[in-house]
């Protein structure tokens, strides 16, 4: 059994961070909560935002589900003021949780700098009390760990997915919740998944999840295969599915979750990221960071990055762990990456052993351990424009 400690939330989760968010609540007030975070960029004072001026109720819970994410203590929102966004709303949802929390608005307190010394006095007032805080005992049965690829390569499925799957499978059977993604890059696997459901009928909504990707893509003209996918060795869609799908290990699947639902249980959850309905927002999640900000919108606490071409980002609120798949990007790069699992193709490590690896630097991570990417400061962060229709029962398991 492993422990380490967690900062207790007012719903019963623990975080394994105590992040504040400055989030602005309109691309306007961007450059000014992104100023208030500078003057505190070597502490836990992260940017997060939506950019759009017209309401959207994925977008009011997102926003809602990071604000109130298990490794945030305290939120300030900026408002330019005369958005569409409901401030009123999301602060009185934080306040709730026990958080502290404040909304400036740019209008109303008399510009930039005004606001911007406001909310610097507000960061300053709360850090100290939650870098200070209080942790409690926590196990790894109450974490959530996500998993996406990036920058995929022909060594991706061979290596890094494969590695990071074997690592899911020790974390569920300690009682994780684990959750992989995307739908549209698992086209043409959804009978191998529905074979390993939990019951019938989630095999039917796994099912139903990529077949509704695949009409969306379709719709698009453009799938998910980038050309950079190509020149790594990729030849087709199927293929990078086939890779992509190897990340989520080989535990049953227990739920099919879409961006903001929590997982109920421990076990392994697929994350359905393509919008419900006809197709009006363009590309599902048009870079890797738009599909980390959903699983942390689903409570992960970490993310297993697994990269081939080679990736540099990292993400607010949630750590990010990068696996290198291919041996001589990890050598080109090794400043940014967390686990080498390049060396499995050199025959220098076995799957189970880089597996290993990886589930132990999820407990170290856990534990106050800081990633590659907490160490060299990235916090990317995109948030945008999509629908969906709330889950069915038969998406998630049954109530003991």
């Amino acid at each position: 059994m492993s422990a380490f400690a967690g900062y207790p939330r007012s719903d019963g989760r623990k975080g394994i961070r105590n992040v504040l968010v400055v989030a602005y609540l309109v691309e306007y007030a961007h450059h000014v909560a992104r100023e208030i975070t500078l003057r505190f960029r070597d502490r836990d004072v992260h940017l997060i935002g939506f950019p759009g001026c017209y309401p959207n109720d994925y977008a009011q819970r997102m926003m809602r589900a990071l604000c109130t994410h298990p490794n945030v203590g305290g939120a300030l929102l900026l408002s330019l003021g005369c958005e569409s966004f409901n401030a009123r709303l999301l602060r009185e949802e934080i306040a709730a949780t026990g958080r502290p929390v404040k909304t400036i608005t740019i209008q109303q307190v008399g510009g930039t700098r005004a606001a911007i010394d406001e909310g610097e006095a507000f960061v300053a007032e709360h850090l100290p009390a939650l870098e200070a805080a209080e942790r409690l005992p926590m196990e790894a049965s109450e974490l959530v760990i996500g998993t996406i690829c990036g920058g995929s390569d022909g060594t991706s499925g061979i290596t890094g997915n494969p590695a990071a799957g074997r690592a899911f499978d020790k974390l569920i059977a300690e009682g994780a919740a684990c959750i992989f993604e995307e739908t549209g890059e698992l086209i043409g696997c959804e009978h191998i998944m529905a074979a390993r459901a939990a019951t019938p009928a989630l095999a039917a909504e796994l099912e139903a999840s990529v077949a509704k990707a695949a009409r969306y893509y379709a719709t698009l003209g453009y799938g998910s295969f980038a050309a950079g996918n190509a020149t790594g060795g990729l030849t087709t869609i199927e293929e990078k599915s086939m890779g992509a799908y190897a990340k989520s290990g080989a535990s049953p699947i227990v739920g099919l979750l879409k961006p903001g639902d929590l997982p109920p249980t421990g076990g392994l959850y697929l994350l359905d990221v393509v919008p419900d309905g006809e197709v009006r927002f363009g590309f599902p999640n048009i870079n890797d960071n738009a599909e980390i900000a959903e699983l942390m919108a689903c409570g992960a606490h970490i993310n297993l990055f697994v990269t081939g071409r080679g990736s540099v980002v990292g993400s607010a609120i949630s750590p990010v762990i990068k696996i290198c798949a291919n041996p001589e990007t990890y050598r080109r790069m090794a400043d940014d990456m967390d686990v080498d699992a390049g060396r499995i193709l050199e025959g220098h490590a076995e799957l189970d052993e880089v597996g290993a690896e990886i589930r132990d630097l999820v407990l170290a991570v856990a534990g106050g351990a800081k990633t590659r990417s907490e160490d060299l400061g990235h916090q990317e962060f995109i948030l945008t424009y999509k629908s969906f229709e709330p889950i069915g029962p038969a998406c998630l398991p049954a109530a003991e």
